[in-house]
């Protein structure tokens, strides 16, 4: 994830506080029924370095505890940062960033990508597990395991800037890391694999990328331009990677989370009206060529600078992307540090928390965000996890749909009814019949109405809990107020089912 550690924050439903302390108003919009509300955990910025088994899991538990509050569904968690790992893997060495050494196995041990898929999925939320492709060593890495590819076959990287980068004009580099993410598929019940804006490495001053020998030798289409040649080996492994995803389970959702410029104007009159690095010229991803032709299941453009930015401003980016990313689902990557940090310019005496939901609700086609990152939204920089849980996120959301992977819905639950275990009073139903992913039921949403109110499962508002159980225990206060419940199932996309109607008292 790229270091431009900004800011973001969000509101709606009543009149809170900002970390300001100026009043901010809500918008009058209604909530969604179906949007993607992400957080990024990071490991790289080692939060983990030195904490024993015990800490670490009470760490994470603590902050997904909060998200959980703060409204999140879905949590994208870093697990192989420098062709590491995050979790047991026979191909590529523990993480540093777990263990403090690489190649050694963490003490007492246990598996932090499986405990977090675990975790998340008892909590409602999806788990995506987010790789950095083709990042071989950090800067401040300067120990690496005897397993280590870049020990094992220096061939296959190039130094850069202080640091190890997979060449990725060398296919056999492409191999290798879908080889990785196959073996992550297969063993693991994610729900998403996520790759960020690490391809070819961000330029820096007085250094120049060494592939002349590559280009001459792996070249079959015999591009004439390097840069052409540079973007054709992106756009093959991101093919590829695809490929190996939805070979393995087509279920498993492939998002990109890309730096925030497509291209300036300057080099493409159909670029934003920025001036800053870029996709496309710069690290060689095409990535709005990705969308078009549907190699990726959604994608995630880091806007982490503020709504005024001379060079990169916030407001003509998010109307960038919604003009020419809507091939796909589109989410915001929203960073909260800057958010908070920052005045509306409309509204000096307000953050741009407001400012800024207001954009994306307009946008046609953003249909969530991705929290940059997890752990200021956790801490409640600027009030903004307070704001998401009071307002913006305070009632629960479906996944957006992804028909482009299945569109059918599930059978509805079976057998809903109500009764009295102990002291509690519980909504109980059974699964509905189904085989293979498309068809199980992987979920439910079970929402309430009043007694003489209309049923209408749009409205997120009547959500009260999506929920991997086949039970809902009930509010009981005295048995006088009638009211409906009303349970659906939803499958691994989340399509969901008709409703079951159960009318009880409270």
């Amino acid at each position: 994830m790229r270091h431009l550690i900004f800011a973001l924050c969000a509101i709606a439903g009543v009149m809170l506080t900002s970390c300001k302390g100026e009043q901010l108003v809500t918008t009058s919009s209604s909530p969604a029924k179906r949007e993607f509300r992400g957080a990024w955990i990071q490991c790289v910025n080692g939060q983990f370095i030195g904490m024993s088994t015990q800490q670490m899991q009470n760490t994470l538990s603590s902050q997904l505890d909060e998200l959980q509050r703060d409204g999140c569904n879905a949590i994208i968690f870093q697990v192989r940062p420098e062709c590491d790992a995050l979790y047991a893997s026979n191909i590529e060495p523990w993480s540093r960033f777990l263990t403090s050494r690489q190649g050694v196995a963490p003490v007492p041990y246990w598996d932090p990508l499986q405990w977090m898929i675990e975790q998340c999925h008892q909590r409602g939320m999806e788990l995506h597990a987010w790789i950095n492709p083709f990042r071989a060593k950090t800067k401040t890495t300067n120990d690496l395991a005897y397993n280590h590819v870049a020990v094992k076959r220096p061939d296959l990287v190039f130094p850069y800037d202080g640091l190890y980068i997979l060449n990725p004009g060398i296919p056999e580099n492409r191999d290798y890391i879908c080889r990785v993410v196959d073996d992550i598929v297969s063993r693991y019940d994610i729900d998403g694999l996520h790759i960020d804006d690490y391809f070819y490495p961000y330029p820096a001053p007085g250094q120049s990328i060494p592939d002349d020998a590559q280009f001459r030798s792996y070249n079959p289409k015999h591009i004439a331009g390097k840069n052409d040649w540079r973007r054709e080996n992106v756009n093959l492994f991101i093919q590829q990677l695809e490929k190996t995803i939805h070979k393995r389970k087509p279920y498993v959702k492939f998002g990109v989370s890309p730096f925030g410029i497509y291209r300036n104007k300057r080099n493409d009159p159909d670029g934003s009206n920025t001036n800053g690095l870029q996709n496309y010229d710069d690290l060689y991803a095409d990535v709005i060529l990705w969308v078009n032709k549907g190699w990726i299941d959604y994608c995630v453009p880091q806007l982490y600078w503020e709504i005024g930015h001379k060079s990169a401003d916030y407001k003509t980016l998010i109307k960038w992307w919604d003009s020419h990313a809507a091939n796909r689902p589109l989410y915001i990557g929203e960073d909260v540090e800057r958010t908070a940090k920052h005045a509306d310019p409309d509204n000096p005496n307000a953050s741009q928390i407001t400012a800024k939901y207001k954009l994306r609700k307009q946008a046609q086609h953003v249909n969530g965000m991705v929290l940059w990152y997890a752990k200021a939204a956790v801490d409640n920089v600027g009030n903004y996890g307070h704001v998401l849980r009071d307002a913006y996120w305070k009632r629960p959301a479906l996944q957006p749909l992804m028909p482009f992977i299945d569109d059918d819905a599930p059978a509805h639950p079976k057998k809903v009814k109500d009764m009295w275990i102990d002291s509690d009073y519980v909504l109980f139903w059974t699964a509905p019949s189904g085989k293979g992913w498309k068809n199980e039921p992987y979920k439910y949403v079970v929402y309430r109405f009043a007694d003489n109110e209309r049923v209408d499962l749009s409205n997120p508002a009547k959500i009260v809990a999506i929920t991997v159980n086949t039970f809902y225990k009930l509010p009981y206060q005295t048995g006088s107020q009638k009211c409906v419940y009303v349970v659906t199932a939803l499958d691994r996309m989340s399509n969901e089912s008709k409703g079951v109607v159960k009318k009880v008292k409270l």
